[in-house]
């Protein structure tokens, strides 16, 4: 019960960032799974972000929800209820009042400026991923034909990963 309690705050704890959406937690998914609680480690991590990815819904629901499962059977009910929990209680005090405020100025600038926090967010998480996958110069070849591939083509990001 008492690991249940702690995946369950853990990810509840994650899923209080829910402003940029599944993307925007992945730093803080990061900081909590692999360096304070040692659930997994850097590689698993990407493993599970791009399985994530591929699979439907939120990324950040989907890693929860394999990182809960490999920690404790159930676990993975219980992360994925502790990282959308928050959302649930957020979006449901908000839904009222955004509508009321959202045409203030300092309303709008206060979302201009989460965005941009969310977009260095989601660099940060980037250049983390980067340091953990690509350690040679196949990797990096291998970065930068996916890469291409994915702003050139509409494949599915499936086919990368499987490929």
């Amino acid at each position: 019960m008492k690991e249940c309690l702690e995946l369950f705050l853990t990810f509840a704890k994650v899923g209080v960032m829910t402003f940029g959406g599944g993307m925007a937690m992945l730093p803080i998914l990061q900081r909590e799974v692999v360096e304070n609680k040692g659930w997994a480690t850097d590689e698993e991590l990407t493993d599970y972000f791009a399985i994530g990815q591929c699979t439907p819904g939120i990324i950040a629901v989907n890693t929860a929800t394999f990182i809960g499962q490999k920690r404790k059977g159930l676990g993975g009910i219980v992360a994925t209820l502790g990282i959308v929990f928050p959302s649930l209680i957020i979006i449901t005090l908000l839904a009222g009042l955004i509508t009321s405020f959202s045409h203030l100025e300092w309303v709008q600038n206060a979302f201009a400026g989460i965005r941009v926090c969310v977009c260095v967010l989601i660099f940060n998480a980037t250049l983390k991923l980067w340091q953990g996958a690509v350690k040679d110069v196949w990797g990096a070849l291998i970065f930068a034909a996916v890469l291409a591939a994915s702003l050139l083509t509409d494949l599915s990001p499936v086919l990368f990963v499987l490929a």
